[in-house]
């Protein structure tokens, strides 16, 4: 599986939430079903994550550039949070 085909499947066909703010709030809300974190992503937001039980996670491993781009936006994502899959397999990435 590639993660960027499917992150943009769930972006087409699902519901993705974009940036920390929005992010933490969909983990507060309980909507998140997985947050993606960029290997960049400050420690502090990385740690409030980490700190979830019960929340599953990615780590991508490049940047929050090449995230945004994975995304297809040209500016840089540190996290973002799958609401919704859509037609993608992205849930299966989930650790």
């Amino acid at each position: 599986m590639d993660f960027n085909t499917s992150l943009r499947r769930a972006i087409k066909t699902g519901k993705v939430i974009l940036g920390q703010n929005e992010t933490k709030e969909s983990i507060e809300s309980g909507t998140a079903k997985l947050v993606v974190v960029a290997g960049n992503c400050p420690a502090e937001f990385a740690g409030y994550v980490a700190g979830k039980d019960g929340l599953k996670t990615f780590k991508f491993e490049g940047s929050g550039v090449q995230l945004g781009r994975a995304c297809g936006k040209p500016f840089m994502v540190s996290a973002l949070a799958i609401e919704e899959s859509g037609d993608s397999d992205i849930l299966t990435l989930a650790r």
